[in-house]
């Protein structure tokens, strides 16, 4: 049994002529037949349960992730030793069984990486890609192992060689390198989300988290290269070869990004813009629902979106609603129309009560008032602060629910439907 399980994942000799060899033999055809059952067995059994284990809260999203992505091949790896040990002990040849087994492992270990890749990176058209291209090139490495040719591809990436400075490098030792820098800095980044996301789930301020997660992504990525180069045998003195180019770029081409860059941890170390203030730009008015190292997002009431450069916050006028509003975030309003013969004191009055709630600020205070005559009738307007941390479309749609109930309570007529809307 020892023998058995030491021999499992053991490379072996698959040349074109031994496979094709087995399919021209029954045996070799019946034992083909069944390792595709047991990869079908196993793709069935893994989606039902994995459709049963989504109901349980016991996983976070990465966990849930790989659970998702490795119980099918864990599943064809179990069925394909249970089924080689039997053809062993038969004393049957074996030959799709082993590959089975060779590739239900390689394909844990792709899946595993893909996900901590899936982890790390935010999702995006981009990130989809390396995904696919990460599987792809694992495999790639699969089919040259498998068959034997790692050795001569190895001996000819290191014939390649070429000097840079007093440094003689080669083809294999670069490749190396970015194979090292990639892991490692899918690692950080990894690692860093994670820190970002118990940072934003702490008790510190929503800005100081935002700026102790973007210094710990920046000096992990910065860590993981400087890690990753010796581990190949590149000296760290090679890169002061490209400091003067380097040096020339960023004065020139990159610098509005440095710009943008400091200028975002600036933003975030004053406080001077935070999430769901609202904001004038350049013309274009909405609320921050984003702050990255480059740019602001601010949402319009149409749904629109402006990506401001972080620069433009040092160099031109930003009218900020909220900046001197310690709880509330934005401003916020809606009108009401009554018939002319209604009380319009009574109808003031309902206002500014259905305002007198937690959800709404009590500083600044919540406003009724008078807005136009207009021939459909008097329409009024109440203007108010939502509170801090509260959804501001849950407590417009409270509010209006209430004004037409009390409305009704006190005989007070409308005339014509509400009419939602945001104001500056």
């Amino acid at each position: 049994m020892m023998d058995f399980f030491d021999k499992l994942f053991t490379r072996q000799t698959y040349t074109f002529d031994l496979l094709a060899q087995s399919l021209r033999s029954p045996s070799g055809l019946l034992e083909l037949g069944l390792a595709v059952l047991l990869a079908a067995a196993a793709f069935f059994l893994a989606g039902f349960a994995n459709r049963r284990l989504n109901t349980l809260p016991l996983y976070t999203p990465l966990l849930r992730h790989i659970r998702q992505r490795m119980l099918w091949p864990l599943l064809m790896l179990v069925f394909a030793i249970a089924a080689l040990a039997a053809y062993r002990h038969a004393d049957w040849p074996a030959l799709w069984l082993q590959l089975l087994v060779l590739a239900a492992r390689w394909m844990v270990l792709i899946r595993f990486a893909v996900a901590v890749i899936h982890a790390a990176l935010p999702k995006s058209r981009t990130s989809d890609w390396v995904e696919r291209m990460s599987a792809w090139i694992l495999w790639l490495v699969f089919v040259v192992w498998l068959s034997g040719l790692e050795h001569s591809l190895v001996g000819f990436l290191k014939s390649m060689q070429f000097s840079v400075g007093a440094t003689k490098l080669n083809l294999y030792s670069i490749l190396s390198g970015i194979v090292w820098v990639a892991v490692l800095m899918v690692g950080a980044l990894w690692l860093a989300r994670l820190i970002g996301e118990r940072l934003s789930r702490s008790r510190l301020d929503a800005n100081l988290s935002m700026i102790l997660s973007k210094i710990t992504t920046t000096v992990l990525v910065v860590l993981s290269v400087l890690i990753a180069l010796p581990l190949v045998g590149i000296d760290l003195t090679v890169l002061s070869v490209f400091s003067g180019a380097l040096g020339v770029g960023l004065g020139f081409g990159l610098q509005k990004v440095a710009s943008n860059y400091v200028s975002g941890f600036i933003i975030l170390g004053d406080r001077s813009i935070r999430i769901n203030d609202r904001l004038t730009v350049n013309g274009f008015t909405g609320n921050v629902v984003q702050i990255t190292s480059r740019f602001v997002v601010l949402r319009a009431a149409n749904g629109s979106e402006a990506l401001i450069p972080n620069e433009t916050f040092m160099t031109a006028t930003v009218i900020n609603e909220s900046y001197a509003q310690a709880a509330p975030a934005a401003a916020a309003s809606f009108d009401v129309r009554i018939a002319y013969d209604a009380d319009l004191d009574a109808a003031l009055g309902i206002l500014r009560e259905a305002a007198a709630v937690p959800q709404v600020a009590a500083e600044p205070a919540p406003e009724a008032r008078v807005s136009e005559f207009v021939p459909e009738g008097i329409r009024l307007t109440l203007a108010y602060y939502p509170a801090s941390g509260v959804n501001a479309d849950d407590v417009q749609s409270g509010l209006m629910q209430a004004v037409r109930s009390r409305f009704r309570e006190r005989g007070i007529a409308f005339a014509g439907a509400a009419m939602p809307s945001e104001k500056a």
